[in-house]
């Protein structure tokens, strides 16, 4: 929470010389140098894997690489009546902790794998946890009943297939556009019923517990098949959507830091509430989110050609994907907050590092990341002078709102952005250092024009003006030396001697009156 620089304690060890950092390192240089040196390596060795690549092979469990401790973090799961639990959320994930406690491990559990310890399980490393198949997509059944089949007509909206190999007849949904006119507008679903066939109602609301199965989905179930809690009642086969550019190496790294939106990114639930879908238009699905507490409800349309990853009547949690599709920071951002957006920016860099051999430490990566998300958004602005839309340095606003609450008034309130690195260069409050890395004439010309002031803070506008830079061994005396001289700058109050005098002449006063 410093405003200018990163608090020692924070950083912790300097890691070229084994002890706590000391005051004036100049950690940010270190940062892009660290991460800047062994992306010479990058580049020479991205052509071997560069171009559209599949996925070699398509990964459909979770090994475990060291001994350790088994920690959920955000999986809903429910018990099949095998005893094995199955995970019927879509954002949970699996923590491998050591000893100590300490996170040595994470992994993405997906939605409908099959999980084979519990949360606080000791497990050996090489251990599998998880398993799932990579080329379908479940539907899990969180009830146990019976199954009806609703709108599921031979011809109409299904269609029988048998498998030559097993033997075995399933039925396939079929897509709208190859149904007759009958079947347009009927939506087949699995309703479960109790043994008198009367529909079981959801927990919490009246609705009744049914799956909308989409086109494509199979089912091998029958009317009247009876189903336990965890059971798989359809599969989607999963497209060839696995068939995604590999961009490897510095190109990846750019993209990352420069906080670039990437091409249909995956779509994440706005709020927390229950899936509902609304009326289709021509090329696009209406998903509707109604949130348990009441307020508005929040509608999205999506292109028909997406597959969507929730059904109707589940509960999502805000960022859960609905979607599959590239990451976006800013939604990650806006829907997760800072620290699972550093989580993400710092694995998928580490990734691209990873696959080249290079170690990297993370606060590298960290510091610069600390430097994207400097700007927030004035979304309220309260009693302070800023203004709603405007961007303005986090620190400012943090130190401003500070002396609003200490006074009893309204607070400004804002929303975090994130920058690319050039961006986030060239809207430093120093103009100096913004004209000498880009754009000089905007820069210096948008400086006059507003009347700005460069207190020079920083390395590179002492280096522009001839000056020594704040940073190195003599920074903490310097410091020092300030502070004492504005101490010394400050009046002198009364000596001990001269309030005694002056507290028994006050009292002799009162004694004569």
């Amino acid at each position: 929470n410093t405003r200018f620089g990163v608090c020692s304690m924070c950083y912790g060890r300097d890691l070229a010389r084994g002890h706590l950092v000391n005051i004036g390192e100049a950690i940010g240089v270190m940062a892009a140098q660290s991460i800047g040196e062994p992306g010479t390596q990058l580049t020479m060795r991205t052509f071997h894997v560069g171009g559209a690549a599949s996925r070699q092979q398509a990964e459909n469990n979770i090994q475990v690489r060291k001994d350790g401790i088994v920690r959920f973090h955000n999986i809903k799961t429910v018990q099949h009546a095998k005893g094995h639990l199955v995970s019927v959320s879509r954002s949970g994930e699996l923590g491998i902790a050591d000893e100590r406690g300490r996170e040595r491990e994470r992994y993405r559990l997906p939605y409908g794998c099959t999980i084979t310890v519990r949360d606080g399980d000791t497990v050996k490393g090489g251990q599998i946890v998880a398993t799932w198949d990579p080329h379908t997509h479940p539907i899990i059944i969180e009830m146990a009943g019976k199954v009806k089949l609703v709108d599921m007509d031979e011809g109409i909206t299904v269609v029988h297939k048998t498998d030559d190999l097993t033997g075995l007849t399933s039925i396939e949904i079929m897509d709208p556009k190859d149904r007759p006119a009958a079947g347009k507008d009927l939506r087949p679903a699995v309703r479960l019923v109790d043994e008198k066939g009367q529909p079981i109602r959801q927990e919490g609301n009246d609705q009744p517990v049914q799956y909308f199965l989409p086109p494509g989905a199979m089912s091998s179930l029958q009317d009247g098949s009876v189903v336990g809690v965890g059971d798989i009642i359809a599969r989607i086969t999963q497209g060839a959507s696995k068939t995604r550019d590999i961009t490897g190496g510095l190109p990846r790294v750019a993209d990352l830091f420069e906080a670039r939106k990437p091409k249909e990114s995956a779509i994440l639930a706005e709020i927390s509430g229950v899936i509902t879908f609304g009326r289709e238009t021509k090329g696009k699905n209406r998903l509707v989110i109604t949130p348990d507490d009441g307020s508005a409800v929040h509608e999205e349309m999506i292109p028909k050609w997406r597959q969507i990853n929730v059904f109707e009547g589940e509960r999502v949690a805000k960022g859960e994907t609905i979607s599959d599709g590239a990451q976006n920071p800013h939604d990650i951002l806006r829907l997760k907050g800072e620290t699972e957006l550093a989580r993400y920016i710092v694995r998928e860099v580490q990734d691209v590092y990873r696959m080249q051999g290079v170690k990297i430490n993370d606060k590298h990566i960290e510091v610069i990341i600390r430097q994207m998300l400097r700007k927030v958004e004035i979304t309220e602005s309260g009693d302070s002078t800023f203004i709603k839309g405007e961007q303005v340095e986090y620190s400012r606003v943090m130190e401003e709102n500070q002396k609003l609450d200490l006074n009893g008034r309204f607070m400004a309130h804002f929303d975090r952005v994130l920058m690319g690195i050039t961006k986030a260069s060239l809207a430093t409050e120093s103009f100096i250092s913004a004209a000498s890395f880009q754009e000089t004439t905007r820069v210096l010309t948008e400086a006059a024009v507003s009347g700005k002031e460069d207190d020079l803070r920083g390395l590179k506008e002492n280096v522009v003006v001839g000056r020594l830079i704040p940073a190195g061994t003599g920074y903490a005396y310097h410091l020092e030396r300030r502070r004492l001289k504005l101490v010394a700058q400050q009046p002198a109050g009364p000596t001990t001697e001269e309030l005694e005098l002056a507290l028994s002449a006050a009292l002799n006063d009162s004694e004569q009156a």
